[in-house]
């Protein structure tokens, strides 16, 4: 699965555009530097205006104030990112909501509207942010855990390659640093191995790549590293056995039987008693285009014929600033 793929029903990716938005109602007049004393990066103005990387200031204040309220920040990482994903089901779907700008990558955050991977991944850095202290609660920190979990090294170079743009490099990248453990292979995945070209072939569904074609040696070189990399997957038929060791805030990313990519789909774990349900964002109209808490995981595994498994991504905690 890519960054900005829509997730395709019937074995059939469908892409469509979703160019630069509205601006948004910003609610810092100006922009500060925090120095990041944990890190070696400093975090201060993005590279493209407020208006185009951060959407939903009203959104991103109001979960601020139930973080404070119910004290969120001291539940584990798991329980703190199902409980900001359950604050932002409802959020409608979007598709190409990293697609920003021609030329210029920058980390980006958009509450207006989702994907099933800007979902898991602003759940999962706000869920991080809010474990520094809350002076530090801003769309700057916000941004920089996005970058941190986007982006290779953790970096955004601001150059498009800079970004990971398939699942399974995110977590061999995101494991390498300390961020996350890919806990597929212990709970009795098997290999599967694939000749990734999903971004060469349909380079004109991307803007960044449509502008700038000389971006596509860089992303045939990706693509080939992905397609080297270790993947594992448990079928589905399996996944019924294992629910009952999935953990709240587990990524869950769904292995496809399409031969151009490892996954198609990919959202959070929420436990419900005994049962392991999945959290995402569809773009099913049946279900409402919009993030929802939906079946257990291995029911929504059965609901298509092109689901071939689970991936399981287990985060954790990432370094605090100041």
């Amino acid at each position: 699965m890519v960054s900005d793929s829509n997730s395709y029903p019937s074995g059939r990716r469908h892409f469509l555009n979703v160019l630069g938005g509205s601006s948004a109602a910003l609610f810092l007049s100006h922009c500060k530097t925090i120095p990041a004393s944990s890190t070696s990066q400093e975090i201060g103005k993005p590279r493209l205006p407020w208006p185009t990387v951060f959407k939903g200031d009203a959104k991103f204040n109001q979960l601020c104030a139930e973080a404070r309220k119910k004290n969120w920040s001291n539940l584990p990482i798991g329980k703190r990112t199902v409980m900001v994903g359950k604050a932002i089901t409802g959020t409608p779907y979007g598709n190409y909501t990293l697609e920003i700008d021609d030329r210029i990558e920058s980390p980006c955050v958009n509450f207006e509207m989702m994907d099933c991977w800007t979902f898991y991944e602003i759940s999962l850095a706000f869920s991080r942010m809010i474990k520094n202290s809350q002076h530090l609660w801003s769309r700057e920190v916000l941004l920089h855990y996005v970058e941190m979990e986007r982006y290779r090294h953790g970096q955004c170079t601001g150059n498009y390659l800079s970004r990971m743009h398939h699942l399974e490099e995110v977590f061999a990248d995101n494991e390498r640093r300390g961020l996350g453990t890919n806990v597929t292979r212990s709970l009795g995945g098997v290999p599967v191995r694939r000749n990734i070209r999903e971004m060469q072939v349909s380079w004109r569904h991307y803007r960044y790549l449509r502008t700038n074609t000389s971006l596509l040696p860089g992303i045939a070189k990706v693509e080939a590293n992905v397609s080297a990399l270790p993947v594992s997957y448990i079928p589905r038929s399996r996944v019924a056995g294992i629910e009952s060791k999935l953990q709240d805030g587990d990524v869950l990313a769904i292995a496809c039987k399409d031969g151009s990519s490892y996954t198609s789909h990919v959202g959070l774990a929420h436990r419900d008693g005994s049962n392991c349900r999945f959290m995402h964002a569809t773009s099913s109209r049946s279900k409402g285009r919009r993030c929802i808490v939906d079946s257990r995981i291995s029911s929504y595994l059965n609901e298509k014929s092109g689901n071939m498994g689970l991936i399981v991504f287990r985060p954790s905690e990432a370094p605090i600033l100041g």
